[in-house]
């Protein structure tokens, strides 16, 4: 199948780097995408909080209504110590532990070799409730497709279709899927107008110069730039996320997406050696 000659192409959004205040919910949540198994004590995930100035009892709050959101498990712990009433801390789950697979994938780029044929979704319905299109909006962003217009989601065939599951199933629901081989113009053009590739590398170069800048006093153990460096982690990997992982022949010359993923793992070693450094420190 053929895409249609005529089209209004529909830009994906620049991805944001939005970087508001933190809340207890979203320390609680980054500290947890962070660490692999995710799973920490409570005395801890509070005094992550308190790292940024958020008290206790606001995170407490945040742990059980993350609970009740079912992103958060109770974790007895290894030892048993935890109970019903007080556990002795908190594991991912749910959207939040899907989450973390994704950032995972974000990071390693895993990408088949391209044989220029693209995937294409088309609605079978419009007459959908707002909550079904909020939902399949959703997924074809979790998926990296893009919008080509009203009903019609697109990219190449170069990423594995099972990637995100509960993703595909959505698409699945409210779509038809083909593949397609656009051929009425240059694939890189098409590209171009699907995804702000630009934007995307642009911010990426903030984000590397920021790295550059933190990375040496975090390798020194120098805990003082813990707090920023975390708010930077968070920022990066959401970054990543807004990665199309289009194949290479559609990218610009020197896209910088190899680049901050190498630079991200040093930066990303030396925090965790900071942050598991400091994390003893108030163990004790």
């Amino acid at each position: 199948m053929t895409q249609p000659r005529k089209i209004t192409q529909r830009r994906t959004s620049a991805p944001a780097d939005d970087r508001r205040p933190l809340t207890a919910r979203s320390v609680v949540a980054s500290t947890l995408l962070g660490i692999d198994p995710p799973r920490l004590g409570t005395a801890l995930l509070v005094r992550s909080g308190e790292l940024f100035g958020i008290s206790g009892p606001t995170t407490r709050v945040a742990l059980s209504r993350m609970v009740a959101a079912g992103e958060l498990e109770p974790d007895p712990g290894d030892d048993g110590s935890g109970s019903p009433g007080r556990p002795a801390g908190y594991r991912l789950a749910g959207p939040m532990l899907a989450r973390q697979a994704r950032q995972a994938a974000s990071r390693s780029a895993e990408r088949r070799r391209w044989k220029g044929e693209w995937e294409m979704a088309l609605v079978v319905d419009g007459r959908r409730s707002a909550s079904d299109r909020a939902d399949l909006r959703a997924a074809m962003a979790r998926l990296r497709l893009a919008e080509v217009r009203e009903g019609v989601w697109l990219r190449p065939d170069n990423l594995d279709a099972t990637r995100v599951a509960d993703a595909a199933a959505i698409v699945a629901d409210q779509c038809t899927r083909y593949t397609a081989r656009p051929d009425d113009e240059h694939p890189a053009e098409l590209a171009a107008r699907l995804w702000p590739l630009d934007e995307w590398a642009a911010t990426t170069a903030g984000l590397r110069a920021e790295m550059a800048d933190l990375v040496e006093a975090l390798e020194s153990g120098d805990t003082a730039a813990l707090a920023r460096g975390f708010v930077l982690s968070a920022a990066v990997l959401r970054h990543l996320l807004a990665d199309p992982l289009l194949p290479p022949e559609l990218l610009p010359p020197s896209w910088p997406g190899d680049d901050l993923r190498a630079e991200y793992d040093r930066y990303d070693r030396a925090f965790k050696s900071v942050w598991r450094d400091w994390f003893r420190q108030q163990d004790g």
